[in-house]
């Protein structure tokens, strides 16, 4: 057992490292290209941030025969992701971290609703859903939707970012790294990400085994918070360097990017369908990560401009309670899977 939580916790230092990294070379790489650090947090930070998840999910479904740890670690991700905007919301200063958020990150959002509920009905009616042999129908929508969301957002921020240009231009702070460094060094810690996330699935399944708590449990808590270290590390340096946006839209881009792990673990799972191979203790993940982006959006829509009493939004309170709940809801249920 100690040598199990060793190997854990030696894999989560390793993330948090090479995730403190992709923060600074992402920035570098959104000043050079101009595309501003919405654009680069829901594409590039959010897809190399999300790779833990990725490469987790394939290890778990093609070679570890664990496909609720692969589910519970996107699932548990995305409410993991969604919690940690109440640690920024406290660290942002004496505003709500949604009081002067771009407006793009609504559209994201949104897509994430569309997204996550999509795939929580895949799971719950996953006996009445049709198949494509041994890939799910779900699976080729969830890809597309994925695609619109990317699609939709790039044009909006396209146009953002033409109505700023110049002050674009005004504010560069990275003069003495040049565009090829920053991408060199940004895929370096990437494939060291990779490398250590493959490992996860495997450390899981026996923590699953040896601490009882099943693998539902383990997926959606304790794999999903490591997995989803890269999130934290990159919110909280993108914070520290006033990159808000970037850190706000790498959230909930990887949210987005996690559906698509889950169609992409449909495709390389040979047992089946695995909406139809997991457990329903799934959907009850799924369904709070819904309910908290939703959260999400009422916050960008209504802007509150003051913090509680204990330097916090209400709205942040509402997603440490949703995260809350998801965790007990799970610790109960944890005997069915």
């Amino acid at each position: 057992m100690t040598v199990l939580w060793l190997e854990f916790l030696l894999c989560s230092a390793v993330i948090v490292y090479c995730g403190t990294n992709l923060s600074r070379y992402g920035d570098v790489i959104a000043e050079k290209t101009g595309l501003g650090r919405a654009w680069i947090g829901l594409i590039l930070m959010s897809g190399v941030t999300s790779l833990p998840e990725l490469i987790t999910g394939i290890s778990s479904v093609a070679f570890a025969d664990a496909p609720d740890i692969a589910v519970g670690d996107v699932m548990g991700s995305c409410v993991f992701n969604l919690s940690l905007i109440a640690l920024m919301d406290m660290l942002h200063g004496p505003r709500p971290i949604f009081s002067r958020a771009e407006h793009n990150h609504n559209l994201s959002a949104g897509f994430g609703v569309l997204l996550i509920g999509f795939a929580v009905l895949s799971i719950s009616a996953a006996a009445g859903m049709p198949s494509f042999g041994r890939i799910s129908f779900s699976t080729p929508i969830i890809i597309g939707l994925y695609a619109l969301a990317i699609r939709s957002v790039f044009l909006f921020q396209k146009r953002q970012v033409a109505q700023h240009i110049g002050e674009i231009a005004a504010v560069l702070q990275y003069g003495h790294i040049s565009t090829k460094e920053a991408s060199v060094k940004y895929a370096a810690n990437a494939l060291v990400i990779v490398g250590v996330a493959a490992w996860l699935p495997f450390i899981g399944d026996r923590l699953a085994e040896a601490t009882g708590l099943g693998r539902s449990f383990v997926g959606s808590i304790l794999i999903a918070m490591t997995t989803s270290l890269p999130e934290l590390v990159v919110s909280i340096s993108a914070l520290r360097i006033g990159a808000a946006d970037m850190a706000i839209a790498n959230l909930l881009g990887s949210n987005l990017f996690n559906m698509v792990i889950l169609a992409i673990d449909d495709l390389a799972y040979p047992g089946g369908p695995l909406f139809s191979a997991v457990s329903q203790n799934h959907v009850v993940t799924g369904t709070i990560a819904v309910i908290m982006t939703g959260i999400v959006v009422v916050s960008l829509m209504y802007r509150l401009e003051k913090k509680t009493a204990l330097r916090i939004g209400w709205d942040a309170l509402a997603l440490i309670l949703a995260y809350l709940v998801n965790i007990v809801l799970l610790y109960r249920l944890r005997a069915q899977g």
